[in-house]
């Protein structure tokens, strides 16, 4: 009868994938009874369910409550889905009772100024421990359940001196908008009998997934321009704590087993010290040898880099720090057949937990190893900046001063030392008030090049991200490189919006709405969704200001005080609500008369149209691309934008919209006729990246493609070893290009400058149109500013087109070959596309026809 129960339960375990602790826990370690298991709180055994977030933040609640001797927890903020970010800082009693003097000592190891004096023999080395930054790589999150349980509960002697010399960051769930949607997912499509088969719906998410967290993001490329919630409340950690190293648990293709870093050594950013991939090393050795104790397979040195600084393995890299990505081989589900047998969701678990524990050990054996090395870097940055040609930076836009703060605030969220141009400083493009200077000779002056910096050269020319990401031309922000010493002014702290009033008080006549600032897209939006009339002036004007006179460029916006509903002073108040919440420049015109240009009454003063917008999202649309037109319309404009799934595009009336948006993706699903009959009545059609390629190869438009050049002849014979690298070189992972302008276009309405830098991360090459005026920005003979591309490709893209306009019948296409808003930080594209949404009906189709 034992035999036969003993065999039952076999079945019961195998069949349901469940794991008791003693499956992963180190063996002949006693545990806390005081402290809850797992299965206590989140009512089932690691890994015999994913997870949900909700039930993981209780879990890490409770043991805090159970251990406050040795575990402290934090809230870092609340996700988009007001979900929260916890933090649990673990170490020991004695160091929890001076908790805040050993942080304060830690940080100091970063400050040259008082570093020196500092003894790192006794000080406890810090360690992040991050996981699941994509959702639907979710083996991280649940390992942390294991990591908290025995870094709360575990007894003895080994478990008391590892708290005693580390101070351990547990971040539980980088992404818990993207775990809970996973896990959801993952849980309902759960057979009791686990079902292995990879076809299953379990291990085919619909779209978006979990990977991405609300706005369909990749958390994990924003460590650098820190643009969501998320990113923003871990960095302020990360920075009042400088921890010295921090890991990075994802997972990877279901056949492969297990990455630990160091990754290609060739594709390591030329700034970040020698020293940091040797410790990254050493800490690797700890790894394999844990991995092996437990008979799993792993690999490093292949695959993965450390170059783009916005990854959450590469950002402490470039902060005195080591940073570790580990890359485990997802089960995706419950359970999955491999090409390496069966994967089971526990195994995976495992992994992670082990590593976690690898690097603990690690940390502690080469404690003032770490910690050295952290002081060391800070120490040699005055070296570094003394030996570098460019000693620093003024930046600015005196015509757009919402994207300068931005710029600023980001600056500030990675400690870097920002200040105000002196009192005397006297500069055509750069003024006071509206310019800011960084030096390099400071302590993240490496970072600051990071920021800052283009690059040309590179050592190897596969990248797994993109190769350059120069934030200024990223911002579209004038920025000059200082290369001599220089007077700086004082300190800028965190800048508030200037409040703005409506220049000239009240108006009978009309008020006049300059189009340069980032957010003037918004106030328009807001005024003709209160039913306001309001024009486009698409020439530049001059009128009488004061004494003097004021020149407003094409693209300016002109409200009629008469043509609206109310009131003068209800139009006024509305005017002086917008101009406050917006921060725009707004000026009372008390005629329509001007000192030159059109008259305020001229027909060249166009009607804007109210925009509806609707975008195809869904099964082969490129979520990232729009997510990010999703975030720039809903977080920045406070606009609406309907998500059609191309089949509810087929089936539903159109007539609705007068908009429609399709980013990067396959539409072969999409209904070709009746988006050009849309087109057709009078629609505008937006296209970005992969869509123009789609459209122009189903004739919905007319435009004209390039293909670069083959590298390589067909009929030469290679070595099968080097097609990897051969047409590796030939992806374009991201560059940035200079697009020269037309700024009379209505889609350069808002530029200032003729140079607009774009990111191209694809292979869509569009030939200039054959009507003159409808390339208003396209690509000259050297258009590259920063980054890797091969040379066939450069060759497409010189003498390119970056926009063209068609036409179809009563409507517009807006031909957009590349990505102006790219990962939301590519704020310089702004005005590009919000001006295709507002002003696209606008073009007049003589400038944008063909004829064959």
């Amino acid at each position: 009868m034992k035999k036969l129960l003993l065999v039952s339960l076999l079945i019961i375990t195998v069949g349901t994938g469940a794991q008791d602790l003693g499956y992963y826990l180190p063996k002949s370690v006693t545990y806390n009874p005081a402290v809850p298991r797992p299965a206590d709180v989140i009512y089932h055994e690691v890994g015999e369910w994913h997870v949900t977030h909700d039930r993981l933040v209780s879990y890490m609640k409770a043991v805090a409550a159970a251990a406050p001797d040795r575990v402290k927890l934090e809230l870092m903020g609340l996700t988009y889905e007001k979900r929260p970010q916890v933090l649990l800082i673990i170490t020991s009693k004695k160091n929890q009772a001076r908790l805040e003097q050993i942080r304060q000592q830690h940080v100091q190891l970063t400050n040259p100024a008082q570093s020196g004096s500092l003894n790192t023999e006794n000080m406890p080395v810090v360690v992040w421990i991050g996981h699941s930054i994509h959702g639907n790589e979710p083996s991280g999150a649940n390992a942390s359940l294991l990591t908290a349980y025995y870094l709360a509960a575990a007894q003895g002697k080994e478990i008391e001196e590892l708290l005693d010399q580390v101070v351990i960051l547990l971040d539980p769930s980088f992404n818990p908008d993207g775990l809970q949607r996973f896990s959801t997912w993952a849980n309902q499509h759960r057979s009791r009998n686990l079902v292995s088969d990879p076809n299953s719906r379990e291990f085919n998410e619909v779209w978006p997934g979990g990977r991405f967290n609300h706005y369909w993001f990749d958390l994990n490329r924003d460590w650098l321009p820190a643009v969501h919630c998320e990113s923003q409340h871990r960095l302020k950690w990360f920075h009042l704590w400088k921890p010295n190293i921090l890991t990075d648990h994802h997972e990877q293709g279901s056949n492969a087993s297990f990455f630990f870093q160091p990754g290609v050594l060739s594709r390591v950013n030329p700034l970040t010290p020698d020293k940091n991939q040797e410790l990254t090393g050493k800490l690797g050795r700890f790894h394999a040898a844990f991995l092996d104790t437990i008979g799993s397979l792993y690999f490093s040195r292949e695959n993965y880099d450390d170059f783009y600084y916005g990854k959450g393995s590469t950002y402490p890299d470039v902060n005195g720090a080591i940073g570790i990505l580990f890359e485990q081989g997802s089960s995706r589900g419950h359970l999955q057949e491999t090409s390496n047998g069966l994967l089971s969701f526990p195994f995976t678990i495992k992994n992670q937990f082990v590593t976690a524990l690898s690097t603990l050990e690690g940390a502690k054996t080469l404690r003032k190893e770490f910690l050295d090395y952290q002081r060391d870097f800070y120490k040699q940055a005055a070296a570094r900046a003394a030996a570098y040609a460019v000693k620093g930076y003024v930046f600015g836009d005196k015509n757009d001063k919402a994207r300068t703060l931005l710029f600023v605030e980001m600056l500030k969220r990675h400690q870097v030392e920002v200040h105000s141009v002196p009192d005397n400083w006297k500069d055509s493009v750069f003024e006071k008030g509206s310019a800011y200077m960084v030096s390099l000779n400071q302590p993240q002056h490496s970072l600051i090049r990071g920021i800052f910096g283009k690059t040309l050269d590179y050592k190897d020319s596969i990248f797994y991200d993109i190769t350059s990401w120069t934030l200024p031309l990223a911002f579209g922000l004038p920025c000059r490189e200082l290369n001599a010493p220089f007077v700086m002014g004082e300190i800028t702290e965190l800048l508030p919006m200037p409040v703005q009033k409506v220049n000239g008080g009240i108006s009978d006549y009309a008020y006049i709405l300059q189009w340069e600032e980032l957010y003037a897209p918004a106030a328009l939006n807001e005024l003709l969704q209160a039913g306001y009339i309001v024009k486009v002036a698409t020439s530049g004007f001059e009128i009488a200001n004061g004494s003097g006179t004021k020149k407003f460029n094409p693209g300016t916006i002109i409200i009629p005080v008469k043509m609206q509903k109310e009131n003068r002073e209800e139009v006024f108040a509305k005017l002086s609500a917008v101009t406050e919440k917006y921060g725009v420049s707004t000026y009372a015109a008390g005629t329509g008369n001007t000192v030159s240009g059109p008259s305020l009454g001229s027909g060249r003063q166009v009607t804007v149209t109210k925009p509806a917008i609707a975008m195809i999202a869904g099964p082969g649309v490129n979520a990232l691309d729009a997510g990010e037109v999703w975030y720039l319309l809903d977080q920045r404009m406070n606009m609406t934008v309907t998500h059609l799934e191309p089949a509810v595009f087929n089936r539903v009336e159109l007539s609705r919209y007068n908009t429609l948006i399709l980013v990067g993706g396959n539409y072969n699903e999409l209904n070709k006729d009746k988006l050009k009959a849309w087109v057709q009545s009078g629609g505008t059609l937006i296209l970005t990246e992969e869509a123009v390629s789609w459209a122009a190869q189903n004739g919905v438009t007319d435009i004209k493609l390039k293909k670069a050049k083959a590298p390589v002849d067909s009929t030469q014979r290679l070595a099968y070893t080097d097609r990897e690298q051969i047409e590796g070189a030939q992806q374009v992972r991201g560059a940035i290009f200079a697009a020269e302008t037309d700024l009379t276009h209505p889609l350069a309405f808002g530029y200032c400058q003729q140079t607009i830098s774009l990111f191209k991360g694809n292979k869509v090459f569009m030939e200039k149109s054959r009507n003159p005026y409808a390339t208003p920005f396209y690509y000259g003979a050297r258009p590259l500013q920063s980054g890797w591309v091969s040379k066939e490709n450069a060759e497409a893209i010189r003498n390119s087109a970056a926009v063209v306009v068609s036409v179809l019948g009563n409507g517009r296409v807006i031909n957009i070959a590349d990505n102006p808003n790219f990962r939301a930080f590519w704020l310089g594209g702004t005005k590009l596309f919000m001006n295709s949404i507002f002003f696209g009906r606008i073009i007049d189709a003589a400038s944008a026809r063909t004829e064959e």
